[in-house]
């Protein structure tokens, strides 16, 4: 099948990306027919007139993975109830995920309200739209020590305690400061509107110093709600984060003079580019499309450092990691990006450096 890569590299950006669009939809087609077909393996009882259930029939005969048949069933459980499931899916408008979670809550009157109001839903906005037309009550508080995990690599197992607790939406946003990730990621799910639940496992040091925080909270907050002091942590941690990456400030003191040909981007102009591009990845495609990413942002030369760009607002914007080195990589070719601090005159000498209009190859002069 290596010859399918090999074809694929012979095509333009163009055919490729226009060859990737009809791959999907020939895949969603198949997904589609193969989901009406297990429907009516199930409403026939094939499987199980030879001895095998349904997912056991997908796992075993078809080979499909646990997930893929997971959710292949459900959506035909589902389809049978409700066929409109299966136009959507063809059109790509819901996804497998989307039937997973909304699925049990389908009815014969509220299906297509439901369904119209999910489509081209991420899956956490689906999850939102579950918890307003399906409120779940609030988990109750639970803190308890969990079994010491097992011995790896002959060291010492470490004791981690597992909290369980509802907070609102605003405390459920922000980062939290935690030791090594545990084995089990965290879990963050709506239980209703401007509700979370948070699930995490934490070390005993985390759990001996929220002890502490009860104790001497224990007039602010009576009965020492986990999820009040998370919240309080959580935005005395989103300031002092903020201030340290973005330049915040309750009273800004006057931006100081930039020194020449310093990296440093000043608190002041972090201040302003973080505003102005709205604390998300300001790369725009050229079908007009911007970049939504709000991870690993970093300050961006519009016209690159080594080019002697000038490091001012107008000059800085908010990339994302992934469009920054592939802005550096247009502009300065396959040389890793953190090589951006030379000189345009020792990029010349590199090789290999786009300049304007002009290309250097390498070890050549500009064409």
């Amino acid at each position: 099948m290596h010859e399918l890569l090999a074809a694929a590299s012979r095509l333009s950006d163009d055919a490729l990306l226009d060859r990737v669009k009809s791959l999907v939809g020939r895949e969603r087609v198949a997904s589609v027919e193969l989901i009406a077909h297990l429907a009516e393996l199930e409403t026939r009882n094939i499987p199980l007139a030879n001895g095998n259930s349904l997912y056991r029939y997908c796992t075993e005969t078809l080979h499909l993975s646990e997930h893929a048949a997971y959710g292949r069933i459900a959506a035909a459980r589902a389809a049978r109830k409700f066929p409109v499931i299966l136009d959507l899916l063809a059109n790509g408008s819901v996804n497998l995920t989307t039937i997973d979670i909304l699925g049990p809550h389908l009815t014969g009157e509220n299906h297509r309200a439901v369904l119209a109001e999910a489509r081209w839903k991420s899956r956490d906005e689906v999850k939102v739209i579950k918890a307003r037309l399906f409120p779940e009550p609030d988990v109750p508080v639970s803190l308890r020590k969990l079994p010491a995990p097992a011995k790896t690599c002959g060291s010492p197992a470490a004791v981690a305690r597992p909290l369980s607790l509802s907070l609102s939406a605003p405390a459920a946003a922000g980062p939290l400061a935690l030791p090594p990730a545990p084995a089990r990621p965290a879990i963050v799910e709506p239980l209703a509107p401007e509700r979370y639940r948070l699930q995490i496992t934490m070390a005993k040091q985390t759990h001996d110093t929220l002890r502490r925080l009860q104790d001497l909270l224990a007039r602010e907050i009576p009965g020492g709600d986990p999820a009040a002091i998370v919240d309080r942590a959580l935005t005395l941690l989103l300031r002092e984060v903020e201030k340290k990456k973005l330049g915040a400030a309750d009273k800004p003191r006057a931006p100081r003079p930039v020194k020449p040909r310093s990296r440093h981007v000043p608190a002041h102009i972090r201040r302003v580019v973080n505003r102005r591009d709205g604390g998300r990845c300001a790369f725009v495609a050229n079908d007009g499309r911007r970049c939504r990413e709000t991870r690993f942002l970093e300050f961006h030369h519009v016209q690159p450092y080594a080019l002697d760009g000038a490091m001012s607002a107008a000059n800085i914007s908010l990339r994302c990691r992934a469009h920054n080195a592939y802005e550096a990589k247009i502009v300065f070719g396959r040389f890793d990006p953190s090589m951006a601090r030379e000189t345009p005159a020792q990029y010349v000498a590199l090789g290999n450096i786009q300049l304007g209009p002009d290309r250097v190859e390498p070890g050549g002069r500009p064409s």
